[in-house]
């Protein structure tokens, strides 16, 4: 039987609804949530993101200011810039699109963001109460993770989780959060990465498995076990001379050999894209009510 395929648009398509009812009870109290989103350079796929998400903002009327910098702005201009924004009243969120140009140190840069204003939850600090068990902000792929499993009926408490990579903005946190004792959590968690030997070993016993390797077509159908949840978290782009383009996008998951084993899986694209512009949202309404002592 083929698998469920968990429709990430429509779960965010009715976060963005609820967060709409929230934000016009604001309005109402003459408090508008805003979100500045910097922009340097011009890489293509950054653009996209970023007018993905001024437009997603537009919506559900989120005050959305988008920043462009070019190629030649100087760490030093950054610098002021964020600490510009960190001062603004009308903003309760910042966004540094990454990547940045290699002369910008960027940690530097997300380290100077105000903590109450980083809605994409990597500043240490923000990583640090995460840690801690008290977070502020989660950031936000994790986040849109949890999101869906929850909202699609795949709770992962009590199950075998298998995340695929490790790295900064997904894998580790993610281990973080699905480990952490909640009602919408509380997984068993197993990281692999390229140090772990015969990782099918693994992914073979998992009930639910997170792709985020950023290795295209990584995880295969003789890799899980039936009736397994999987979410792809992958973006790669690889050649197709059948596409129009003469390229497609494609996930972590060899989609098409896994769909008829696994129970559930997230598609490329309409899967946790869409979640990941929900929950920077989400932070970025909860944002706003903490600044105004509304939480």
């Amino acid at each position: 039987m083929p698998a469920e395929i968990i429709n990430g648009k429509k779960i965010s398509d009715d976060i963005k609804s609820e967060l709409k009812a929230e934000i016009d009870k604001l309005k109402n109290q003459g408090i508008v949530p805003g979100l500045a989103a910097v922009l340097v350079g011009d890489n293509p796929a950054s653009a996209l993101y970023v007018k993905m998400k001024a437009r997603a903002c537009e919506k559900i009327g989120i005050y959305s200011e988008v920043i462009k910098r070019d190629n030649s702005s100087t760490h030093q201009q950054m610098v002021e810039l964020v600490n510009e924004l960190n001062q603004r009243q009308d903003i309760d969120g910042i966004l540094v699109q990454s990547p940045l140009p290699d002369h910008i140190d960027e940690p530097g840069i997300t380290f100077l963001i105000d903590p109450k204003k980083d809605v994409d939850g990597f500043h240490p600090v923000n990583q640090g109460l995460l840690l801690a068990g008290r977070p502020q902000f989660e950031p936000a792929t994790p986040m849109g993770i949890v999101e869906i499993l929850e909202r699609s009926g795949h709770n992962p408490s009590g199950k075998n989780v298998v995340i695929l990579g490790r790295g900064f903005l997904v894998g580790r946190p993610l281990s973080v959060m699905l480990s952490t004792k909640t009602k919408r959590t509380n997984a068993t968690v197993t990281i692999c990465h390229t140090g772990t030997p015969n990782i099918s070993d693994f992914t073979k016993k998992a009930d639910i498995i997170v792709a985020a390797m950023g290795k295209a077509l990584f995880l295969k159908g003789d890799m899980i076990k039936p009736g397994a949840v999987i979410i792809d978290v992958g973006t790669n782009q690889i050649d197709d001379p059948g596409h129009p383009k003469g390229k497609r996008l494609v996930g972590d998951v060899d989609f098409d050999s896994v769909k008829d084993i696994a129970g559930a899986i997230t598609p490329v694209p309409g899967g946790v894209g869409p979640m990941t512009i929900a929950a920077i949202l989400k932070n970025t309404v909860k944002a706003c009510k903490t600044r105004h002592d509304l939480i």
